[in-house]
């Protein structure tokens, strides 16, 4: 329903929750952020501010008991509170059963398991010690991927085991799983949408050029380089996963395409994603939009692409901590197509998300050369 008077609170004050904030705004609609301070990049847009924890019982609960609507923007929250508020009558979306879900990669992995849906091969394991002595034992040979079952995210709680040596170097502790390392030949990005009323849209696969140190998306291409067939098959697993979840609102679907052709998810984000951040230019209807008509249960906008883009992820430079300086911008801004998104974090840090540089143009081959000159000249410093 279009109304703008209802209150739509949003878990979470991030760059996430300050440009779905910002895409409201175009239709006032009125939201309200709940994070530890208002110095957080949605603060300065949102309509009201509440400082708090979202992983809180309590502070989840008395905030979400004013407003009409719940979303988030990180999934880390609090869903027992999320489940006593869908009780008073509020509309939670993503649903506290998808968010249990999801934020437990082990959960996640046995989901994609039951409902038939091709993922790499895994094993949970309650301590990381009983990793290392099933691969002692030889039930599973190196290299693998270890990651934590919980409080994953911005290529946090992943570990790449290669060696021996990687056991103990590089082992995470706690609840955890074994994955198979899939032989990726492209890795991929599909943001599916879907609102009450059942109907579902699919934006435009991408590709995905993951930084080696920090484990996080340094450029992504859109559309990906692979064939029309590959990407119909990708849209139409991304729908698939989408409804598994019965998820009203977006789901970013991350997938392996392996050398030999297949598909595999690797994890979701019920949430407006890194990987959608193009779409503000390069799309017709921009993901954060998207994602507002979805949980409102408006007809869901068209996803066709405009143009192609490239979108660089601004992460600190390593070896600079403090007060933010954006070097090289000028120069950046001064080339057409290139539209540059900057979060409001007071402070960098090596690898923290900073912003984003989205790069359109006639074809990908020019957005791409183009991409190549912000990257070598854009540096998040102090």
């Amino acid at each position: 329903m279009f109304d703008t008077n209802k209150k739509i609170g949003i878990l979470g004050g991030g760059q996430l929750g300050k440009m779905l904030c910002l895409a409201a705004a175009n239709w006032d609609f009125k939201t309200y952020i709940l994070d530890a301070s208002p110095d957080y990049p949605a603060g300065a847009v949102c309509t009201g501010f509440t400082a708090g924890d979202f992983r809180h019982f309590d502070d989840v609960l008395n905030f979400g008991r004013d407003m009409d609507l719940i979303t988030i923007e990180i999934e880390h929250v609090n869903t027992d509170a999320l489940r006593a508020l869908e009780q008073m009558g509020k509309t939670i979306h993503p649903s506290p059963r998808a968010l249990d879900i999801i934020k437990d990669k082990g959960l996640q992995k046995k989901f994609y398991r039951e409902h038939g849906i091709p993922t790499p091969a895994f094993e949970l394991f309650e301590t990381e010690k009983d990793l290392v002595n099933a691969v002692r034992q030889g039930g599973w040979k190196l290299p693998l991927v270890q990651k934590t079952r919980t409080a994953g995210y911005d290529g946090r709680g992943v570990a790449v085991l290669r060696t021996a040596e990687d056991l103990h170097a590089k082992l995470l502790s706690g609840p955890c799983l074994a994955e198979e390392m899939a032989p990726i030949q492209t890795e991929l990005a599909v943001i599916a949408a879907r609102n009450e009323s059942d109907e579902v849209v699919v934006f435009t696969p991408v590709e995905m050029d993951v930084h080696p140190d920090a484990n996080l998306v340094e450029l992504l291409l859109c559309p990906a380089r692979v064939s029309p067939l590959v990407l119909a098959e990708a849209e139409a697993l991304a729908e698939r996963v989408i409804r598994a979840f019965d998820i009203c609102g977006l789901l970013a679907v991350e997938m392996f395409l392996t050398e030999d052709g297949r598909l595999l998810v690797n994890e979701v984000a019920p949430r407006p994603h890194n990987s959608g951040h193009h779409t503000i230019e390069s799309a017709q209807t921009s993901q954060f939009q998207q994602h507002l008509r979805a949980i409102c249960n408006l007809p869901l906008g068209a996803v066709t692409q405009k143009m192609p883009a490239v979108m660089v992820n601004l992460l600190g430079e390593p070896g600079y901590k403090g007060p933010v300086r954006y070097a090289g911008a000028e120069d950046c801004l001064a080339l057409e197509g290139v539209c540059l998104h900057v979060y409001g974090k007071a402070m960098t840090a090596p690898f923290r998300k900073m912003g984003h540089v989205t790069i359109t143009a006639g074809t990908l081959e020019e957005t791409l050369k183009k991409a190549e000159f912000v990257k070598k000249t854009l540096k998040v410093i102090t």
